[in-house]
């Protein structure tokens, strides 16, 4: 023992101990996705695109809020957008999502929905080489089968080119 760093120092047996102890925590949480997400995801879960309108700047909001982040207004008037849009960014990755290499990459695009201009979200591409994934690239959703949805953003398994490419 210091005088530096008081305490009790661990025997080798103690701390031998201490390194194979096993501890499984119980997180349990309770998470609410608000009005406006809500509605979002029951789209999805139905297959179709919401979005929320502004009546000051008239901006279509992909995925929804509650109010208007330009105008600082609520917001309440939801529109129905086609499962179209564009890519605004993209990555091409040789990492899975919990840092392994992988030989496929994942493609992770944000999306601009068609009529939502200026806004979009994170989701991921397929059934495109990667080498020929550009900006401004037009994509539709392919969704997963109507049995199979559950009201989340994965109901769209992910975006492929569109007719026309770019």
């Amino acid at each position: 023992m210091s005088k530096e760093y008081p305490g009790n120092p661990l025997n080798s047996k103690d701390f031998k101990k201490a390194l194979k102890t096993k501890y499984v925590p119980t997180a349990e949480y309770a998470w609410s996705a608000g009005h406006a997400i809500n509605r979002f995801l029951t789209g999805l879960k139905e297959g179709r695109i919401l979005g929320i309108k502004c009546r000051s700047c008239e901006r279509i909001l992909v995925p929804p809020r509650a109010f208007c982040e330009e105008c600082f207004i609520s917001v309440d008037e939801w529109v129905e957008l086609k499962d179209t849009g564009t890519v605004n960014t993209f990555a091409i990755s040789y990492l899975d999502t919990m840092a392994n290499r992988i030989k496929k990459p994942l493609l992770p695009a944000v999306i601009e929905i068609d009529g939502a201009g200026g806004n979009g979200f994170l989701h991921m591409l397929g059934e495109v080489d990667p080498k020929k994934i550009k900006i401004g690239m037009k994509v539709k959703a392919v969704w997963k089968p109507a049995k199979d949805r559950k009201g989340d953003i994965t109901d769209i398994k992910y975006f492929k080119p569109a007719r026309g490419g770019v």
